[in-house]
Formats: C-alpha cells, sequence, structure tokens
C-alpha cells in the first residue's frame, strides 16, 4: 500500500490564486498513492469556490471512498466568525450544510471501518501577516487556535490515521499523546500521516514509533524543516521508496512511502 500525505491550504496554488474542483484533481492526478491523508481541507467556502474539497481530490486520484471531518463550521479567521464543528464524518454522496473546514482521508482502496476522534483545542494564538478586509493594508493578526480531528481508516492488514495537529508546540504533544492513547487500541500496525506541527523526529520519539520518511516539508518551495510525517507506530510495518513531490497545490510539499508487513 503506498500512503501519502499533504497539506493543501485550503486549495491554493504556490502561485497564489485557489484552484477550482479541476485544478485541484489535476494538482494530484499524478500523486501515485492508495491512501492520501490530507489537511486544511475546504467544503463550500466562498475563498474556494465552494468546491467540495475532499471529493475533487478523490476524483483527481481515481478513488471511490473518502471521509472528510470538519473542524471549523463557518470559515477560519482572525475575528472568530466561525464556531468548532462536532466531530463527525462525511463521506460519497453526501452534502455539506454552509461551509466548512477540516481534514480528509482518501483511498483507493476498499475500507473495512472508518472512525473518527476529537483533539480538542488550545488557546494558543498564532501571528501572521495578512490584508485588512476594511482598508486593505498588510497587517499582524492574531489567529486563534481550531479544534483538531483525527480519521482513521482500518484496511485488511493495517490502518491508516490522518491527523493535523496544533501549531503550539504543547497542544500539539498533549494530541499526539491522546492519539498515542487512541492508536493503541487499534488492531495491528498503524500509519499515523499527516502535517502534526512537530519537527524532525520529534513525534517518532514521542509515540516510540518508526519514521517512513526523513526529509523536509515546510515550505513547498524551499523545504527546511519536516513538519509532516508519515510514521509507522506499534511496529509490523516496512517502509520503502520514500518520496517528497512539490505539487500544483498547496505550502507543504506532499510525502509518500510503500509500506508492507515486516
Amino acid at each position: 500500500m503506498r500512503v501519502g500525505t499533504l497539506n493543501i491550504a485550503s486549495g491554493r496554488s504556490p502561485a497564489g490564486p485557489v484552484l477550482d474542483a479541476h485544478g485541484l484533481g489535476r494538482a494530484v492526478a499524478d500523486l501515485d498513492v492508495d491512501v492520501l491523508a490530507v489537511q486544511e481541507v475546504d467544503a463550500g467556502q466562498p475563498r474556494s469556490h465552494r468546491v467540495d474539497q475532499a471529493a475533487a481530490l478523490a476524483t483527481g486520484l481515481g478513488a471511490e471512498d473518502w471521509r472528510t471531518a470538519a473542524t471549523v463550521d463557518g470559515t477560519p479567521s482572525p475575528f472568530r466568525t466561525w464556531t468548532p464543528a462536532d466531530p463527525a464524518l462525511r463521506g460519497p454522496g453526501s452534502s455539506t450544510e454552509g461551509p466548512a473546514y477540516g481534514i480528509a482521508l482518501v483511498s483507493r482502496l476498499p475500507v473495512l471501518e472508518w472512525s473518527v476522534l476529537g483533539l480538542g483545542a488550545g488557546r494558543a494564538r498564532l501571528p501572521l501577516q495578512g490584508p485588512d478586509p476594511r482598508t486593505g493594508r498588510l497587517r499582524w493578526w492574531w489567529i486563534p487556535d481550531e479544534p483538531r480531528v483525527a480519521v482513521a481508516a482500518r484496511f485488511a492488514h493495517l490502518t491508516v490515521v490522518a491527523t493535523h495537529l496544533s501549531f503550539a508546540p504543547h497542544t500539539s504533544v498533549r494530541q499526539l499523546l491522546r492519539l498515542r492513547r487512541w492508536m493503541g487500541a487499534m488492531a495491528g500496525p498503524v500509519v499515523l500521516a499527516g502535517d502534526l506541527n512537530l519537527p524532525g523526529g520529534v513525534p517518532a520519539r514521542l509515540l516510540g514509533a518508526t519514521a517512513l520518511v526523513r526529509a523536509p516539508s515546510f515550505p513547498a518551495s524551499g523545504p527546511r524543516v519536516q513538519l509532516d510525517h508519515l510514521l509507522a507506530v506499534g511496529g509490523g510495518l516496512h517502509g520503502q521508496d520514500a518520496a517528497t513531490a512539490s505539487l500544483a497545490v498547496g505550502d507543504h510539499r506532499a510525502l509518500t512511502v510503500t509500506v508492507t508487513p515486516a
């Protein structure tokens, strides 16, 4: 099974414009993965052409099955015009009620069982520079942390867990330890995939896991730090042909690896 992870930054291209559904599909069409964990996924957002981005990515990958879990109802912004979303899964044939934002897990292979875990939010705020919608001028904003979730897909011989952890290190560590307890109850080996917002070897050490890809992933244009990870949790898996790729979407590089029973 080839597994990957990608932060699509709500569908923004490296040049800045947000891709439409066709552009999103084309951006991942050559990413030869069976299962893809995706972070910063929009659905019904005016800023991203109201595209159901999880569905568009699944079309581009030729995947029939997918699940998305919203962390935010509304549009993420400094003005807190959004509300935390209850951890819940949405898949093919469903629609979203109003704008939402979260993560997704897309699969070309049959999934035996889906599950979701809410990881909560921290109180930290992230300083980011951006235009003021009232004046058009650049200014610094304090962005509140949104809730985080994890989505698990159980296959015949392993489980893939997708997540996107907090930008605040003390919160992301707490969320990772909660994930460790959740994954510890899963049958068979587990691959944890996602933007963990923790650098280098830190996540693997905290989980007692094996890093399947060791390469800087952020920023995509000239990566200096590895924030995105594919980790074998609990042993029983061997990784090979690890790779990174700069795609036409997102501000992180995609990571991919082939996993087989050890």
